[in-house]
């Protein structure tokens, strides 16, 4: 059995990012993360799913299922810049499908910093992201104390 197969999302993307050593490598895999994201209907690129914080232009969409532990939340998302898209997906894979309890405790800094993010973004871009992160993070605390 294929070990990776098993492995979570973001735990698949953090063994990807570890097995490349050159920045510009990562920045590739990056853009192909989210060119292999799941496009969201033009609908939803509306003014409510638009993340504001972000230079360019940037859409989370969320669904909620109610489950025996509580909400979950599924994101979809999208952005007009091919490397912001690659940092929604990072994002989506993180978060995405799990408790919103448990979304509200992540600690998405820890997880980013595995994969040298704050040291390789622009400051445009590393605040985009945690603007992604904050808004996941306030809807899931608000769904976890509905």
């Amino acid at each position: 059995m294929n070990i990776t197969a098993t492995l979570s999302p973001i735990d698949r993307i953090l063994d990807d990012f570890a097995f490349l050593d050159d920045w510009d490598d990562r920045y590739r895999y990056l853009i192909e993360l989210g060119r292999a994201l799941e496009p969201l209907p033009p609908e939803a690129h509306n003014e409510a799913n638009r993340v504001h914080g972000c230079a360019s232009q940037v859409w989370l969409q969320k669904d909620v299922r109610q489950e025996a532990d509580g909400p979950h939340l599924d994101f979809k998302g999208d952005s007009d810049a091919l490397i912001v898209r690659g940092l929604v997906a990072i994002v989506i894979a993180l978060f995405s499908g799990r408790p919103a309890a448990e979304i509200v405790e992540t600690d998405a800094e820890a997880v980013f910093e595995k994969i040298g993010l704050r040291e390789h973004l622009t400051t445009q871009r590393s605040n985009g992201l945690r603007s992604m992160v904050n808004r996941i993070k306030t809807e899931a605390a608000a769904e976890a104390a509905a």
